[in-house]
């Protein structure tokens, strides 16, 4: 769970530098961008896979980093950020429900978890979502939240059908090219259009997204999404979201409320635990029962 909780705070501090610092650069370029980096990041790691398992290692990293980033980028054309920021909290629900469904099992425990982190984040960013805000904009970040849960499970599921899997470091190149390929059309649209040029700090900020965000933070949260139970994993992709607000009013200055942020990390709180139970159950040894007298 460290990797978990260390990605989620690396995460809180991208927010506020994307929204204060980044504004204006085209999105999808942003993220090829982001991405490339993160692929000469990791050459050097890179392992040498079967051409199967390489290319089903590019397919997770399209659809987890690619397609993911496309669409949370882009939605920010038709929403406001807190709009954006508030329709991300579904995440759980899918990585909860599509975990379940690749074990062909349902867990109400997951399920209940998932549903108390959603309302947990809910209280934290909610300030009211516009009537006229547009479908497509809701629909764009349901796409980016549904890729991302597809993303890290079908990661968990490639890597232990492999006979000998590489390490999480050495098979990540792999995924971040995926990813990059997926982005480079769009990404090399908005350049030929906008043709962006960065200042010095937002070049540093883009470095530090690419190397730290988009490089080192998405391989501690796969790594660590192969390390806990599915209800575990469905809760902590929420827990950026009180980070977030708690680094932004710190760091940014920020407004949002005390008292919103308070609530909504102890239900967060309470849907870890919720999840955790059936796994603290299973610890349990013969010296925790009572023994009856007789």
């Amino acid at each position: 769970m460290f990797f978990l909780v260390a990605a989620s705070l690396i995460w809180s501090f991208s927010f506020g530098l994307i929204g204060n610092l980044l504004a204006g650069l085209p999105p999808a370029w942003l993220a090829a961008v982001r991405l490339a980096i993160a692929v000469l990041l990791f050459l050097p790691f890179a392992a040498r896979v079967p051409v199967r398992s390489g290319l089903a290692l590019a397919v997770v990293g399209a659809l987890q980093f690619g397609l993911m980033s496309l669409a949370y980028m882009t939605s920010y054309r038709y929403l406001k950020s807190h709009e954006v920021a508030l329709f991300t909290v579904m995440t759980p629900v899918y990585v909860a429900a599509a975990s379940d469904l690749i074990a062909r099992r349902f867990c109400l425990t997951n399920l209940a978890a998932a549903l108390l982190a959603v309302f947990g984040a809910g209280v934290i960013v909610w300030r009211g979502v516009s009537s006229e805000a547009p479908l497509i904009g809701f629909l764009l970040v349901e796409a980016s939240n549904l890729c991302f849960a597809l993303g890290q499970l079908a990661y968990r599921e490639v890597m232990a059908r492999m006979p000998h899997p590489p390490a999480d470091h050495r098979a990540s190149f792999w995924l971040y090219l995926g990813g990059f390929a997926a982005l480079f059309p769009f990404g090399l649209r908005d350049a030929l259009i906008a043709a962006p040029v960065p200042t010095m700090r937002q070049t540093a900020v883009l470095l530090y997204l690419g190397v730290v965000v988009s490089g080192v933070s998405y391989l501690f949260w796969n790594r660590g999404a192969r390390r806990v139970p599915g209800g575990v994993l469905a809760v902590m992709n929420n827990l950026k979201i009180p980070l977030g607000v708690a680094v932004s009013l710190c760091l940014f200055s920020e407004k949002a409320s005390a008292a919103g942020l308070l609530a909504g990390s102890l239900l967060i709180a309470a849907a870890l635990v919720t999840a955790l139970q059936p796994r603290w159950a299973a610890r349990r040894t013969p010296r925790d029962t009572p023994v009856p007298r007789g």
